[in-house]
């Protein structure tokens, strides 16, 4: 019996080693003089480089993950909040949370271009590279699309509070959008720039992060209060499940290769969860990470899951780069 426990205790172990978990970490790249809240960030996989909303810091900075060294940092911003690069238009916006909304700056030379005057707490940022259209969130709740080539806005659709994350369907019209204030998810036909359905969220609140599995017509909604993930079935506007999971997340993302979902939590851990179809939501690795640190970005295509680590104490400011077996 002693060599059957034995056994299973070494067996175990091999699980929670770190070459056998199913995300690892890679490198981890130091933002200096970088203070406070770090909010989110965005890719450009031509270059390796990353660019970094430091909300708390007022800057953004731009970090190259394939040498590990941090390149840059871009002054002038207020409070930035949501970034994306708009590739067709070569620049990057960032949303302010204080001041007059969208700045765009040049993705290759740094030199601040137009800016886009929505009002104060412009937030989550989407591409469509489809339409080069821009997408924001912003204000007491409203989406704006936005022209990146004249910083125009193009349209505008109410909402019933301040929009926090938002997906887009790359196939469809819709922006699935979270309205945490309101306690709903509110569908948007970009077509035609208004609502079409709301979808109630009840039965967890603070509905901040969502992922979008577009083939497998589900949406994951991230909760903090309690801090779970409810599944959503974009055909129907159901909840069809739901899974415990780190607390304070602030960014998740769906792995349409594996079926996975990553879960960033500001609890310090990584929940990284299987999201197969045909299976339950369950837990397959929890990955210690840092205090604070609830904002993250998946490049799927590199398998890089990349997370930013704010400055607490001996805790130094860094993005954290991890492989995704």
């Amino acid at each position: 019996m002693r060599t059957l426990i034995s056994a299973l205790m070494v067996f175990a172990a091999a699980l929670q080693s770190p070459s056998k978990q199913p995300i690892n970490l890679l490198q981890t790249i130091e933002l200096p003089r970088v203070e406070g809240r770090i909010d989110h960030l965005a890719f450009d996989a031509s270059s390796g480089r990353l660019f970094v909303a430091a909300l708390g810091n007022n800057s953004v900075e731009i970090v190259d993950v394939v040498k590990a060294v941090h390149v840059k940092s871009l002054p002038g911003f207020r409070e930035p909040q949501g970034i994306a690069i708009a590739k067709g238009a070569s620049v990057v916006a960032v949303a302010n949370g204080q001041g007059d909304g969208v700045q765009l700056v040049g993705l290759d030379d740094y030199q601040p271009r137009k800016s886009v005057s929505l009002g104060d707490d412009a937030d989550n940022v989407r591409y469509d590279a489809k339409a080069g259209r821009l997408y924001v969130g912003y204000g007491n709740g409203a989406i704006a699309a936005v022209d990146p080539g004249d910083a125009k806005v193009t349209g505008t659709v109410k909402l019933a509070g301040h929009p926090e994350s938002f997906q887009l369907e790359s196939n469809g019209s819709r922006i699935f959008v979270n309205v945490p204030t309101a306690g709903q998810i509110a569908v948007i036909d970009r077509a035609a720039m208004r609502v079409t359905s709301t979808w109630p969220v009840s039965s967890a609140r603070a509905n901040y992060p969502m992922a979008l599995d577009e083939a497998g017509h589900r949406l994951f909604i991230g909760c903090r209060n309690p801090a779970r993930v409810l599944v959503y079935d974009t055909q129907t506007g159901k909840e069809v499940g739901s899974v415990e999971i780190v607390g304070d997340t602030d960014d998740l993302f769906f792995d349409a290769a594996l079926n996975r979902l990553y879960v960033a939590g500001g609890d310090g851990f990584i929940d990284v969860l299987d999201a197969r179809g045909d299976a339950r939501l369950a837990q397959i690795a929890r990955v210690k990470t840092d205090a604070g640190a609830r904002t993250a970005l998946f490049a799927p295509d590199e398998r890089r899951f990349f997370l930013a680590v704010p400055h607490r104490g001996a805790q130094k400011a860094a993005i954290k780069v991890y492989e995704v077996r």
